[in-house]
């Protein structure tokens, strides 16, 4: 019994004999009205005469927490305890006793089993039936940090949320979310939310948003960080994440496999996401089933993410740091490192490559066609376009690994190519083509001698075939 337990004991004997010491009741009947027997009434007065109120605590054995069990069947029972599966404590008690009845000493209660194993460390435990991963996750000393001030350290990570919607085709699909936080203030610096399997595009893409300035005034967190915790996911260690993060001079830190720890801040947005925004939307999944059904298309959903980030999770005041998001990244005031401007943070980021000719009519991709006057010099050339998944309105196109020219499509782009742009490029082409075919004729005259011309000379006639003399008709003998 522990020393608390000690002081409830004395003060209940205490409150039982108080109207017998204070002389209201005799010790009789005080002693009936508690159901104590009366001897044991008698020595707790005389207990209290003795040595006063102290003196109720109940006396403890002079061999308690000694084992009275033989030392080779505790180590026995705590040996059988861990091992490998798991087994109860009626299967050890069953072991244990047979073993010591092979050996002639006393067996176990199973009540004393029980001690035995509830006494043996819960981390021990763990780590002997549940594995090291376990052991770690529970057990493992960790180190919480902050960052110092605003963009020095930013995690990203992915989750698959808890709600249905509706893809182009009408079919119900579960979406994905890429974020990026700000790890001193908790601000939301990006985010993507996205269809399929998460990949490295999609982190470029939330990284993207969250380096460049947003058009919201009331989202101003952007800049290059200095350190970027990711998942060790193939999504997260691409050679096209690495290189983007060397040409903006960040460094990326890898977690652990298997172990999520270091990016805890990142994983409370998720679970904010999924308790207080999901929920109101229709869609919603609840026990593996929608609530309500889905509607919900991956534009609405994506500002449905964007205005809960924005006017909620980054301006109410977060309990960790004891201030807004917005506010804690703002602080005092300061400039945050940028890239020189947009075109070379797409270069870097927005990198979805893929090879394409180009046609008579422009590039055909993804069922749309982009056109731009420089194509006129470039038919049938092979060329890579690079394009933004989340505006379709164009594409960047390279040749031979330089920038070529920007490519936009009618459909979806506020500009269009006319026919007379187009006809204004033919002609053009000709003309360059006319030209070049002129320069390197020249070349050929400048570089090689030019033949010597003939001396005139009339032509020589060709005698005539001499025929062989025709024999004439002999009529008589002396024709010769």
């Amino acid at each position: 019994m522990n020393k608390a337990e000690d002081d409830g004991t004395v003060a209940k004997r205490l409150a039982m004999l108080r109207p017998y010491i204070d002389g209201e009741a005799p010790l009789t009947k005080v002693a009936a009205a508690a159901g104590v027997p009366l001897r044991t009434a008698r020595r707790w007065i005389a207990r209290i005469r003795k040595g006063g109120p102290a003196a109720l605590e109940r006396k403890q054995r002079a061999d308690a927490g000694d084992r009275r069990l033989d030392a080779d069947l505790v180590e026995l029972i705590e040996g059988l305890a861990l091992t490998s599966p798991r087994l109860s404590i009626a299967t050890i008690h069953r072991r244990v006793c047979k073993f010591a009845a092979d050996r002639g000493l006393r067996p176990p209660s199973y009540a004393s089993v029980h001690s035995i194993v509830g006494e043996i460390d819960p981390a021990t435990l763990t780590l002997a039936h549940e594995g090291e991963a376990s052991f770690r996750d529970r057990y493992e000393l960790i180190h919480r940090h902050r960052a110092e001030r605003p963009n020095a350290i930013w995690q990203a990570d992915h989750t698959q949320l808890d709600i249905l919607i509706l893809d182009a085709n009408g079919t119900e699909v579960r979406p994905w979310l890429t974020t990026v936080i700000d790890d001193y203030s908790r601000a939301v610096a990006g985010y993507m939310v996205f269809l399929g399997s998460p990949s490295a595009l999609n982190t470029s893409l939330a990284l993207r948003q969250a380096i460049w300035r947003k058009p919201q005034t009331d989202w101003p967190v952007c800049g290059i960080p200095d350190l970027l915790h990711v998942d060790h996911g193939a999504d997260f260690t691409s050679i096209h994440l690495d290189q983007a993060a060397a040409d903006l001079r960040f460094q990326i830190i890898y977690s652990a496999v298997a172990r999520p720890q270091g990016r805890g801040k990142v994983e409370r947005l998720f679970g904010t996401i999924n308790m207080e925004l999901l929920p109101e939307l229709p869609g919603h999944l609840c026990r593996g089933k929608p609530a309500t059904a889905p509607r919900l298309s991956l534009p609405e959903l994506d500002a449905a993410v964007g205005a809960f980030i924005v006017g909620n999770y980054n301006t109410r005041k977060h309990s960790a740091i004891g201030a807004a998001p917005i506010e804690a990244w703002r602080g005092q005031g300061w400039l945050p490192r940028l890239p020189d401007d947009l075109e070379v943070l797409d270069t870097l980021l927005v990198m979805v490559a893929r090879p394409r000719v180009i046609r008579r009519d422009g590039i055909h991709f993804e069922g749309l066609r982009f056109l731009n006057p420089t194509f006129a010099a470039y038919v049938g050339e092979a060329v890579t376009i690079r394009y933004d998944p989340r505006d379709m309105g164009e594409i960047r196109v390279f040749y031979r690994n330089a920038f070529l020219c920007r490519a936009v499509n009618a459909e979806h782009a506020d500009r269009s190519v006319t026919l007379k742009d187009v006809q204004t490029a033919r002609a053009a082409y000709r003309r360059k083509v006319r030209q070049e075919i002129k320069q390197k004729r020249g070349r050929v005259t400048d570089l090689l001698p030019a033949p010597p011309a003939p001396i005139f000379a009339p032509p020589t006639p060709k005698p005539e075939a001499q025929l062989p003399a025709r024999r004439r008709l002999r009529i008589y003998a002396e024709d010769k």
